[in-house]
């Protein structure tokens, strides 16, 4: 399905492309930084508004829906995102700086993904229903007939990450989750891409029109102030917020949902410096394999991944600096990279050097410069209890920079990894000549720290399935309990509901007794798609 849009420049509020607001900015070229047509205007409180009301008002039409509908509108956004062809690969390439073959990968992934929240959606798993049957006969009280299913929220205010500009951006995870289960969803663009993100809610409107669904099911606002994204956050019809970025925004947001007279969740993936630990067997083994993948690992799309590992704990010992060795020799052969943007190159910068400034920290690789966004790897070095005592030194250096914690016997390793603070992963290598005790209490440390545990392999390839859990302990994320990537993403735009003594007429479908949609259920305890008998209430 070969298709077209131009861009406009405008919100997507209701099905109509609105070219209002309180101003309007222009992209710009990262690598030269050339402005890109057209100039996209910043919503305002009007705009917000106009994009709930629609919201909500789609919201009442289709809440009752059967949920094959929400995995029809998914693959037709697959469908429509593939049409759009060369178009949408090179406006991203214009607008971030990255290479055709990371963006043709993105979009696969970012169709995978859909596909896969539109098999999660036709299946019903996500209601989960159960049903525990009246026992008029208990003693001391007879038990009520009570059932319940996961319902959708209502409207999802979701905010566009800059790294990943379709498989994290205004149709990528937190969308494709949150209308799964029938959530309408305001999107808020990123100004470091506005055109993508208008090719994407165009994909997305066409799609909605593919299948016949209300336009208000989706909404798009664009603007680079911090206006529009507070508006999407504090207006009253907002259920939840997905989010995908810096600490700093991160936490603006969440501390607004919190302050309204009516909070609600935001779940927040901020960002990681996703530890790498090499116990003594590893490092003695394969020092160089290790640093190769690891160059790799911290430099691969520019660093800009929010699993690049940032840290590396390693052992005392001639076998650590023949690894410091080989992976300061990997990273002098990485030619500069053009982060995403300006911002994000000064931003790069500030933080590299208060790194390199910090006392007793070494500087082992400076990385050499390009423009003014390109950036050769960085690469630095600080023993294990200068680390521990310097809080600075544990934050998230977004770009192509590690540092490497020196550690002395195991014993200092592990009390020094266990002074990390939340993160999305933990890696942990080790080797033959490793004892098992040391490898499960080292892996015990940094289980309590991460939401994904990787033995002998790099964080930087997120797996899209059912599985996988893409979040952790705070800062890492607002919610531990949650994931932004996998099936499991659905649970945070759903509520439970309970029914207590209501007749078939009145229960949603997934709870009525002959069981009309096929679902597994939990009865009484056990799982089952068998009928049940008339609902006596």
């Amino acid at each position: 399905m070969t298709w077209t849009h131009a861009l406009t420049g405008a919100h997507l509020i209701d099905g109509e492309w609105a070219a209002t607001g309180v101003g309007s900015a222009q992209p710009c070229s990262p690598e030269t930084g050339d402005a890109l047509p057209p100039a996209f205007r910043e919503a305002g409180a009007a705009e917000v508004d106009a994009a709930y009301a629609a919201a909500s008002a789609a919201f009442e039409q289709v809440r009752s829906l059967p949920h094959h509908r929400w995995a029809d509108l998914l693959e037709a956004v697959a469908e429509r995102l593939v049409g759009l062809g060369e178009a949408l690969i090179d406006r991203a390439m214009a607008e971030t700086a990255l290479t055709e073959a990371r963006l043709v990968g993105e979009r696969a992934r970012t169709v995978t993904q859909l596909r896969l929240y539109a098999s999660m959606a036709r299946a019903g798993a996500w209601l989960e229903p159960v049903i525990d049957t009246a026992d008029p006969g208990r003693k001391p009280t007879p038990r009520p007939d009570l059932r319940r299913i996961f319902r959708p929220i209502g409207p999802v205010g979701v905010f566009g990450a800059g790294n990943f500009p379709f498989a994290y951006g205004v149709c990528g995870g937190d969308t494709a989750s949150a209308l799964a289960c029938g959530n309408p969803v305001v999107a808020k663009g990123h100004p470091g891409h506005a055109g993508v993100d208008e090719y994407c809610a165009a994909a997305v409107l066409a799609a909605l029109g593919d299948v016949g669904l209300p336009a208000g099911m989706f909404g798009l606002v664009q603007g680079a102030g911090t206006a529009v994204g507070a508006a999407v956050v504090e207006h009253p019809d907002c259920e939840a917020v997905g989010f995908t970025g810096s600490l700093r925004g991160g936490r603006a947001l969440f501390d607004k949902a919190a302050a309204r007279p009516r909070p609600i969740p935001v779940f927040a993936e901020m960002g990681s410096v996703n530890p790498i630990v090499l116990l003594p067997g590893a490092v003695r083994e394969r020092p160089e394999a290790i640093a190769a993948g690891l160059c790799l690992s911290v430099t691969n799309g520019g660093g800009q991944f929010c699993t690049k590992p940032g840290l590396v704990f390693l052992p005392a010992g001639a076998e650590s600096d023949l690894f410091e060795e080989a992976l300061g020799r990997e990273m002098r052969r990485v030619a500069p990279i053009t982060l995403l943007s300006r911002s994000i190159s000064e931003s790069f910068v500030r933080r590299a050097d208060s790194i390199s400034e910090a006392s007793g920290v070494e500087v082992l690789e400076a990385g050499c410069r390009r423009g003014e966004c390109g950036h050769g790897p960085r690469l630095y070095a600080v023993a294990g209890d200068v680390w521990r005592a310097n809080p600075g030194l544990h934050e998230e250096a977004f770009g192509p920079c590690t540092l490497l914690v020196r550690c002395g016997d195991l014993e200092d390793l592990a009390a020094t990894v266990a002074c990390l603070h939340g993160q999305l992963t933990g890696s942990l290598f080790t080797g033959a000549a490793d004892l098992d005790a040391d490898v499960r209490r080292v892996a015990a440390i940094l289980e309590r720290r991460v939401g994904r545990l990787v033995l002998n392999g790099y964080p930087t390839g997120v797996e899209v399935c059912g599985a996988i859990v893409h979040g952790g302990p705070y800062p890492a994320t607002t919610a531990a309990n949650s994931t932004s990537v996998g099936t499991l993403a659905i649970r945070r735009f759903v509520r439970p509901v309970s029914y207590q003594s209501l007749p078939d007429a009145l229960l949603p479908p997934a709870l009525q007794d002959a069981n009309p949609l096929g679902l597994e259920r939990i009865v009484d305890g056990e799982a089952t798609r068998r009928a049940l008998p008339r609902n006596p209430a």
